[in-house]
């Protein structure tokens, strides 16, 4: 899950890294949409999965001690391709760089489901006292940092392996198709470079065969207790695009601000009216929005006014229409204001993922089954998220369902847990075992329901 749009990524800000707080749930809300009565899961996934354990902690703690960046996930990829080859699978690498797909056909004749996971750390320093952290050092756009799983993809990849295990095995009694798709560079490629679903997607991944009916993700975070799952239909998760503003002013002595048109002058009045396109511009009652500018760089000394100042932002929107708006206001209002102060401004905005959008009868079917996997108490539904996921370009070809496992521990208060993307983000494993039963059952209700 990325916080920021592409470019605040690849400029790799990592300040804003740790800024991610992902929402608390909604106690007691099980019905976002009519949900229909629940398929039967059968009794084998839970006793499945629990032979499964130690395999999917073990993958998880190895994943986690040694994480690779995005586009980079080479010894990643491998571990997967090597337990799906001896699964039996049909297993294809390479896919967007460092991709793998697998196909698992069933016994029976029947749909064909996609299952993703998505498996690149982040260039955050772990902090967290485990022995298995991780002791990576890499680069990242020409920085040196820690790397770190800081959003729970170690966690997605066990995950996945420990259900891809679980349905070949029980591939006798499976009805279609399932389509395994470990997903490199979701948090984003290096600067220059394609990469993740959008890559994974041009190359074929929901248009070679098999064509997958549906597609099922889920994610670990922080806000939720383990042994919860979390869901939301329609818009979960914000569209996430970047902007560039640079004003073009006149440099002068810092005595004589009368001889010259000063950047920094215009570019805080253009901030200040930037606030105006949320507070006053677009309808709030209908989704919200977000607009924050996240840097600001202009000048080198004291008694000099500069000849231009920069800044970037990023823009979090639920809805297309608003999500247009919005881009033309922050153009309007940086040119606008500019011009008044006798200075030009340039703006770029840098177009990030899409709005992550539940299919909402897919929800309505799945829904019934997460409750009957972690019982009706421990499902609850989520309010949007600014996060943003590329998820989103999935659902974009193909009906997705996206959904949400605690993964903090009884011993931490949740108002206390450090949150996705911190370099103090730790997932209890006890929720690796909840969000595969959640994945198993899904996949294998569909097949049978569908």
């Amino acid at each position: 899950m990325r916080v920021a749009g592409r470019t605040m990524m690849k400029r790799g800000r990592l300040g804003l890294l740790a800024a991610l707080v992902l929402p608390m749930l909604v106690p007691g809300a099980h019905a976002q949409t009519a949900a229909t009565a629940a398929p039967d899961i059968p009794a084998y996934i839970k006793s499945d999965v629990k032979a499964l354990e130690p395999k999917i902690v073990a993958w998880r703690r190895d994943i986690h001690q040694h994480p690779e960046l995005g586009n980079r996930e080479t010894r990643t990829a491998k571990l997967v391709a090597d337990h799906l080859k001896k699964l039996g699978m049909e297993v294809q690498t390479g896919v967007a760089h460092t991709g793998v797909v697998a196909v698992l056909k069933g016994a029976k004749p029947g749909p064909v489901v996609a299952l993703r996971a998505d498996m690149d750390a982040l260039p955050v320093t772990e902090q967290v006292d485990l022995p298995f952290a991780s002791k990576v050092k890499s680069t990242y756009n020409g920085q040196d940092v820690g790397v770190m799983h800081a959003c729970g993809h170690d966690g997605h990849v066990a995950i996945l392996m420990g259900v891809a295990e679980l349905l070949a095995k029980r591939k006798g009694e499976l009805r279609g198709t399932v389509k395994f798709i470990f997903q490199p560079a979701e948090e984003g490629p290096p600067e220059g470079e394609e990469g993740g679903a959008e890559l994974m997607i041009k190359e074929g991944v929901l248009t070679k065969d098999p064509k997958p009916d549906a597609i099922f993700g889920l994610h670990l975070f922080s806000a939720g207790r383990a042994g919860t799952l979390s869901y939301r239909s329609g818009p979960a998760m914000a569209a996430a695009d970047s902007f560039h503003i640079k004003v073009k002013g006149r440099q002068t002595h810092g005595a004589y601000p009368w001889a010259g048109t000063d950047p920094i002058v215009t570019a805080s009045q253009i901030v200040t009216g930037l606030q105006t396109i949320v507070s006053r511009n677009v309808e709030l009652i209908k989704e919200p929005a977000v607009v924050s500018v996240g840097a600001i760089h202009s000048g080198v000394r004291n008694n000099i006014i500069p000849d231009s100042a920069e800044m970037i932002g990023t823009i979090r929107t639920f809805d297309p229409a608003m999500r247009e708006q919005i881009h033309r206001r922050i153009k309007e209002i940086a040119e606008n204001i500019a011009e008044s102060q006798g200075a030009t401004a340039e703006v770029k905005i840098e177009l990030g993922y899409p709005v992550t959008d539940n299919n909402p009868d897919l929800t309505a079917w799945a829904a019934p089954v997460l409750e009957k996997v972690a019982g009706a108490a421990n499902v609850t539904i989520g309010p949007k998220a600014g996060g943003a996921e590329d998820f989103s370009y999935f659902q974009q070809k193909i009906p997705g369902f996206y959904f949400w496992v605690g993964s903090t521990g009884p011993e931490v208060p949740l108002d206390k847990a450090p949150s996705n993307h911190s370099p103090l983000f730790k997932v209890d494993e006890a929720s690796l075992l909840t969000g595969a039963e959640a994945l198993a059952a899904v996949t294998v209700a569909y097949l049978n329901s569908h």
